[in-house]
């Protein structure tokens, strides 16, 4: 007899619906596995064997085939175990309930028959739920969210015999107790502890608001690390949908993730190579722009990562994703995130400064700018040139508050969302989009075009202009672009050119 089972496999965040098919026959002991597996799913028939010969199933004098459909893509991981043992009993009519095509298996098979949860099996569940499954069987695992879907049952198990007992209609499943979930604590810094730097801490609302990318220059104790690092404490809290994503990439990473509804920031060593920030291996993984999805990727010292490194944020941050081509597969994951990067005007870090004198000559700050290129420069949105905080001028007056900042960005976004009909932000959504939705004006335009003409902009940095005057606008509370929204984008995308800063050190 021939049974056929449901699974789900993975290729990067995307899954695919799997048909796990057994086919019994009297011959010598023996369990071959075709369709593409790779050695983790090879060593699954020694896994379900002795699973079975735990729980008294004898496979003495059979061959068993097992066949992954379709068989033309790679299958990798223990995922398929408890889907092969289920197809095996019932191909041996030792199960001889009929299961559905809409049930789905999966999990990993200990030895003595317990299931056991795998690598990737949010991302699975979600796949599950897309390709149409009405029953999934899965061990309950305490690393992710207690999830809960309308079209979807999901059966938590602790074994094998329990599945066959649910399946015959027999036993009972235990209660599982729920995930843990961290209450939504940051423990960023607040804004409000932050002394002076103002017109950063607008900036940086009018990037939280419209997802723009941040560059900030400015000597070493300016405030760069501290302003960037408690940028995620004006961020909104992330959707239902948004944490399940970010909970799915640290799952396919291997790395550890909290239950919460704070955006993620990552902020990696410049010493990190290309492979570590983009993602890849030989089954590629996610890197650190996949695990800053929906958050923060801060880049501090920027200029000390290498030049092929930065380079490869250009697609990211265009796109929104990343592709990874490797021999085994092509994988693509969501790296949608605020780029912030921070460096120092010049090598010793005090060009320009009025407290220090800087050694550099004006040859080594060219060399030292230009370790970043024009095209990855061209893609920050808000340019930042940062200054010491003199305490003898700072009022006595109250900073403002995250908390306070961050209403004001949560109802910007809210704005955008309702007008784009999704979730995107101004920064990424359509050009087409965004002019249709708010239009300029005659005189806008002839400002626009003015500004252009002086200062030599690129078509992308007239389109960054309009974006950052359509948050600017949202924070604000108005419908339309307005002109005083015009003119502070100019005054944000603004940043001292090097040359003026040569042309200071050499006064």
């Amino acid at each position: 007899m021939c049974a056929r089972v449901a699974s789900i496999g993975l290729r990067g965040m995307e899954g695919y619906l799997v048909h796990v098919e057994v086919k019994a026959m009297t011959g010598v002991d023996s369990i071959v596995i075709v369709g593409l597996p790779d050695a983790s799913v090879k060593e699954s028939k020694e896994r379900v064997a002795a699973a079975l010969h735990s729980l008294g199933y004898s496979l003495a004098s059979q061959k068993i085939i097992i066949h992954l459909s379709p068989a033309e893509l790679k299958k990798n991981g223990p995922m398929f175990d408890l889907a092969m043992a289920i197809s095996i009993l019932v191909s041996l009519k030792e199960l001889k309930t009929t299961i559905p095509e809409y049930t789905g298996f999966i999990g990993s098979l200990s030895l003595d028959g317990r299931v056991q949860p795998v690598e990737g099996m949010l991302p699975a569940v979600l796949a599950a739920k897309k390709q149409g499954l009405k029953k999934l069987y899965m061990p309950f695992d305490e690393r992710i969210p207690v999830l809960e879907f309308k079209d979807l049952e999901i059966v938590y198990i602790t074994s094998l015999e329990e599945v066959i007992l649910h399946l015959k209609g027999q036993g009972t499943i235990p209660l599982f107790p729920k995930a843990k979930v961290v209450e939504n604590q940051s423990n960023y810094t607040d804004f409000q502890q932050i002394v002076g730097h103002s017109f950063a801490k607008y900036a940086l609302e009018v990037a939280a608001a419209g997802e723009h990318h941040v560059f900030m220059t400015g000597p070493p104790g300016c405030g760069k690390s501290l302003l960037a690092e408690s940028f995620p404490s004006i961020m909104p809290p992330l959707s239902k949908e948004a944490q399940l994503e970010m909970i799915s990439l640290y799952q396919l990473s291997g790395s550890s993730c909290e239950h919460t509804d704070i955006p993620p920031f990552r902020n990696p060593h410049h010493s990190a190579s290309g492979v570590s920030i983009i993602g890849g291996g030989q089954y590629p993984r996610p890197g650190e722009v996949s695990l800053a999805h929906r958050g923060v990727l801060f880049l501090d010292e920027i200029a000390e990562f290498t030049k092929k490194t930065l380079d490869m944020l250009r697609q990211p941050l265009e796109s929104g994703k990343v592709s990874i081509s490797r021999t085994q597969a092509t994988v693509t994951y969501p790296a949608s995130f605020i780029l912030i990067g921070a460096m120092n005007p010049c090598p010793c870090g005090y060009s320009g400064s009025n407290t220090h004198y800087c050694t550099c000559t004006p040859k080594q700050i060219i060399a030292y700018q230009n370790k970043l290129s024009g095209p990855l420069r061209d893609r920050f949105d808000i340019n930042l040139s940062l200054r010491p905080v003199n305490l003898k001028s700072v009022t006595t007056r109250k900073e403002e508050s995250s908390y306070s900042i961050r209403q004001r960005v949560d109802e910007a976004r809210k704005r955008q969302y309702e007008r784009y009909g999704s979730e995107i932000g101004n920064s990424r959504v359509s050009y087409d989009t965004l002019m249709k939705t708010s239009p300029l004006t005659a005189d806008q335009q002839r400002t626009l075009q003015k500004f252009s003409y002086k200062k030599n902009w690129s078509n992308r940095t007239q389109i960054k202009i309009i974006r950052l005057a359509r948050t600017i606008s949202d924070i604000q509370g108005s419908t339309g672009i307005s002109d005083q929204s015009i003119w502070e984008a100019v005054k944000l995308n603004s940043l001292v050119e090097k040359k003026d800063v040569i042309r200071k050190k050499r006064a």
